[in-house]
């Protein structure tokens, strides 16, 4: 680790001064001289005055900034008249100044002359005393000019807010130089990570961060002291990124996700970091298995589904490819909800993942931003201009929790930001002073309930109203963090779209753009064409939406309840856009109306996803089909307005989290058949298994390790559930979220078909069935009753199958309970074949898909979102795919009153709606909203030709050779959908940023 030239150290605001001209202390107190003093003033750090030797003429005309002291203007203070070039964010940090030096000031005023402003400060020490010491005023107004040049810094890593509890100070020639140059010699090597040094810190964690004794400590304790361990190796390259990229100055990409759904840390960031087998190594020699300790750790609940895991991969893979990004997203105390099922029912738990602490989070209680809610706008007059102020009504913080994510073969580590909401401290005080004890814990909870839970229930207007809080809760703190480091570096907000990049991960985000203008326009008073040149320059946005009335929409009463100032500047952007749209198109007020980000309809309505188009350079869709659907059906207005803003990216996920992490010995096999490891961070070499997808060795060894996964998900299952399954049997796999669209019904359907023929089968014709083991997972939306039923369904069709005699090992049926990342790492490697269901045009990419497909898996799906693409890559005939295509869906729903369902269909949604499954009345609905008019996701026309995919995939499962070349060819041609390619895509025609590797 190389010396730093400038070192930095933290000191912690406290009232306290300097007391001597030899060093800082900061305890003891501000002695009093009251001999009077001259006037004096410094110059570029030269005097001015009585002192001899002073600047010419011409040093005080060309010098950037004065600061004069006069100690006689006040009998109760000290006053600092400061002259400099007006800079963005210069009076904050000279504020900033008095305030680390313990300094307090009384009063201020301003004033503006053209590039430069004149500002007089009256400050007293931190008893209320006047400051009349010479020598302590000159190291005052050193340290001032010091900051307003730049020579010695006086930045921070930390908010400006009225929060700041702390900030990050060079020493600028206050201390004695020795002791920084000790500090850092001390600080200048790395932690190594043989196994021994690897044991010895495991030890002083235990001892010293868990507080246990290291002869009595058990597995938890043990994986907390080896999370430590890890999270030190961390830090110490996230350090060096962090360093090094403030240096370069690069144009940064900062990622804006609701969702980040990252799965276990400590198996990913070991392999990242590339000491796997020596934490293994150190574990094995203190008598602990890695693999238990691993187990430990719960999966942190920061998201749902697709979206959330994506974010993810991407971070993942934006690390791994050096580019400099940040990550922000929002620290959910409970997260979504973990799933509990009783008798078949599903019940939502809170996910108490925090309950014992979370070692890979680094909590930044310095760094916090007041984020405001309701209140009023008023217009004010500055510099003879009229602005707009919003006074707010409530104000709560956002306090930064970071996360570490370490790329793998570099030594590049970029941050994830999440946000957890604390009440504002003042008025908690204050509450709490004047004996108002409930109404202090009733703010308290207010504020904390904003990053409570992921997704409020929002059918009451409670619910939008906690959700729309969240959103802008989380999109205020972190422009807040970008725009302040920003202005940390430059002073010219021209500067903004040169340095930063935002991604809106969806529309959840989407108030980032008007809180930018809001910034922009009100804070630092650029003209509104100015600000909105600045924000069409800076938005990409990608959307996850196929359906249009699934776009997000914001009651006008709501959001102008809420954020007043947010819904003027709205309703000015969508006017300018409107005139705009009239001069381009005319007076066709039908497209006017439907293009318009104000919907007026029953509920005046904002429309997020128009908003975003809007303001955004770029529109992403996330498969080629998706990208067809946005231009042709959903956006098509705003496709033939401008067609040159969309582009698509194809999604994709991680090779490191779902090869290398979860199914490692397919890794080595993989690395052993290609000759080289390279694939983890190029993997199109992929590719190659191609020449040895028939040769009989690696059919032998790919077999074996296709065994033994599903010896560890038998054995899982039978943990979970009871059940015994046979390993010679299919293991058939749907696991994703619970929704009308992905058609589990369908599936559960061809089960009870599957059923009833073995039923029906003499013993003779049941030994010539395939074998299968059919699993399903994945969570309901706590207010979505359709998809409840369906997992109430999958349990009753069960507890038929699992028990009935006749059928044995030729049929079973599990449901996993609480699907997640963890869950998925065990399942997605044992299965044989993965079903994908959507009705065509319904999935915008799909990524478990993908999953799948690197690890060997076929796939039985529709030619939906990215299906289409993975048929273009390893071919129609290693696939089994069914279902009408996305243009023939239309016809089939106008003509599904003339349809005639198959009877195999027609049969078995009789046997549910008879009670063979019992529940009779309780599937009733289920029965009625998949026959005639009423089968929208077209269940019934697709039945037929799904039962002849899965008679193709038993046929092809009885030929174990021709099954195991077909799941060769699938790794093989699995390299396009990694995330990696995703990402360049992303950096080269969307972001415009470039890689930024730290030098090992």
């Amino acid at each position: 680790m190389a010396t730093i030239s400038s070192p930095l150290l933290v000191f912690h605001h406290r009232p306290s001064d300097f007391s001597s001209p030899q060093s800082l202390n900061l305890h003891r107190p501000f002695p009093v001289q009251l001999k009077p003093l001259p006037r004096y003033s410094f110059i570029c750090n030269s005097w001015v005055g009585p002192k001899p030797a002073g600047p010419s003429t011409a040093d005080v005309n060309s010098a950037t900034a004065t600061v004069t002291v006069d100690a006689a203007v006040s009998t109760d203070s000290t006053s600092f008249v400061i002259r400099a070039r007006n800079k963005i964010g210069l009076l904050q940090v000279i504020t900033r100044v008095f305030k680390v030096l313990g300094l307090h000031i009384d009063k201020a005023t301003v004033e503006f002359e053209g590039d430069f402003f004149t500002q007089k400060f009256f400050v007293t020490d931190s008893h209320g005393r006047k400051i009349e010491d010479q020598e302590n005023l000159d190291r005052i107004t050193k340290a001032l000019l010091e900051a307003i040049d730049g020579g010695g810094g006086w930045g921070t890593e930390t908010s400006v807010g009225p929060s700041t509890r702390g900030i990050v100070v060079r020493r600028a020639g206050l201390g004695p130089k020795p002791q920084a140059e000790r500090m850092f010699a001390l600080m200048d090597r790395f932690l190594s990570n043989d196994p021994v040094s690897l044991q010895q810190d495991i030890l002083d964690h235990v001892e010293y961060t868990v507080a246990r004794s290291r002869f009595s400590f058990d597995d938890f304790e043990a994986y907390q002291a080896l999370a430590h361990s890890v999270r030190d190796r961390l830090i110490e390259r996230w350090h060096d990124t962090q360093q090094y990229i403030k240096r370069k100055d690069p144009k940064r990409l900062y990622f804006l996700s609701l969702e980040f759904l990252m799965g276990r840390s400590l198996s990913n960031s070991v392999i990242n970091l590339g000491i796997r087998d020596q934490c293994a190594d150190a574990l094995s020699q203190l008598g602990f298995e890695y693999e238990v300790l691993a187990e430990q750790e719960g999966d942190a609940a920061l998201g749902n589904g697709g979206l959330a895991r994506l974010s993810a991969c991407q971070m993942d893979s934006l690390a791994t490819l050096d580019y400099p990004a940040w990550g922000y997203g929002l620290r959910y105390q409970y997260g979504l909800f973990r799933q509990v099922i009783l008798d078949g029912f599903q019940h939502e738990q809170p996910d108490y993942w925090l309950n014992f602490g979370n070692p890979w989070e680094i909590e930044r209680v310095h760094v916090s931003y007041p984020v405001k809610f309701y209140g009023t706008v008023e217009e004010e007059t500055l510099n003879g201009k009229s602005c707009k102020v919003w006074l707010p009504g409530e104000t709560v913080e956002a306090v930064a929790y970071d996360n570490p994510i370490p790329g793998y073969g570099t030594r590049n580590t970029i941050n994830l930001r999440l946000w957890a909401a604390k009440p504002d401290g003042q008025y908690d005080m204050e509450s709490y002073n004047t004996g108002d004890y409930i109404n202090a814990v009733v703010n308290r909870q207010r504020a904390e309930t904003i990053s409570c839970v992921l997704y409020p229930d929002d059918r009451s207007y409670q619910g939008k109203e906690l959700r729309l809080k969240q959103h802008y809760f989380f999109v205020s703190a972190s422009l807040q963090d970008i725009i302040r480091r920003f202005k940390d570096g430059h002073n010219n907000f021209d500067d903004f779209p040169e340095k930063v990049a935002l991604q809106l991960n969806d529309t959840h985000p989407s108030l980032a753009v008007v809180e930018v203008m809001r910034v922009l326009v009100d804070e630092e008073h650029l003209g509104w064409d100015q600000a909105w040149n600045i924000v069409c320059r800076i938005f990409s946005f990608t959307t996850h939406t196929v359906l249009p009335e699934a776009l997000e929409k914001i009651p006008v009463d709501l959001l102008g309840s809420l954020l007043p100032r947010h819904l003027q500047i709205i309703y000015d952007i969508n006017f300018n856009f409107m005139e705009e749209l009239k001069n381009r198109i005319g007076l066709d007020f039908n497209r006017l109306s439907q293009m318009s980000i104000v919907e007026e309809g029953a509920v005046k309505s904002i429309r997020m996803a128009n908003l975003s188009i809007v303001c955004s350079h770029t529109v992403n869709g996330v498969s080629r089909m998706h990208s067809e659907l946005l231009k042709t059906r959903v956006f098509k207005d705003f496709y033939e307005l401008w067609p040159h803003k969309f582009q698509y990216k194809t999604n994709g996920v991680t090779q490191r989290r779902w090869i290398v992490v979860s199914n490692p010995s397919l890794c080595a096999l993989i690395s052993k058949w290609l000759g080289t490891e390279a694939w983890i961070r190029d993997i199109d070499l992929l590719i190659g298994l191609q020449e040895f997808a028939a040769d009989a060795d690696l059919h032998q060894e790919w077999k074996m390790v296709r065994k033994v996964n599903k010896m560890r998900l038998a054995e899982y299952i039978e943990a979970m559930s009871g059940v015994k399954v046979s390993l010679d049997a299919m293991f058939d796999v749907q696991i994703k979220r619970i929704h009308e669209y992905k058609r589990q019904l369908l599936n559960i359907l061809s089960i009870i078909h599957r059923y009833d023929c073995i039923k029906n089968m003499e013993k003779t014709q049941r030994r010539k069935v395939v074998p299968r083991v059919c699993i399903v997972g994945g969570k309901a939306a706590p207010g979505y009753e359709v998809a409840k039923k369906i997992i109430k369904l999958c349990h009753a069709v069960a507890e038929k199958i699992n028990n009935d005699a006749d059928v044995g090992d030729l049929l079973k049926l599990i449901f996993v309970p609480d699907y997640n990342v963890s869950v998925a790492e065990l399942v997605i490697p044992g299965a044989d074949l993965s079903q994908h269901l959507s009705t065509a045009g319904h999935e915008a990419s799909g990524t478990g898909c993908m999953k799948f497909l690197m690890n060997g898996c076929l796939l039985l799906a529709t030619a939906d979102g990215s299906t289409v693409e993975i048929i273009e890559e390893i071919g129609e005939e290693n696939m089994f795919l069914f279902g009408a295509k996305v243009h023939e869906v239309p016809a089939l729903r106008e003509k599904s009153s003339d349809h005639k369902a198959p009877l195999q269909f027609s049969h078995v949604v009789r046997m549910v709606r008879d009670g063979h499954f019992g529940f009779k009345d309780y599937f009733k609905s289920l029965c009625d909203g998949v026959e005639g008019d009423s089968d929208f996701y077209l269940l019934g026309s697709d039945f037929a030709s799904y039962l002849e995919a899965q008679a193709a995939a038993d046929k092809a499962f009885v030929d174990q050779e021709k099954w195991t070349q077909m799941s060769i060819l699938s790794t093989a041609g699995s390299g396009r959908f990694s995330s990696d390619r995703t990402i360049e895509d992303y950096a080269e025609t969307t972001w415009g940023i470039e890689p930024c590797k730290c030098p090992s």
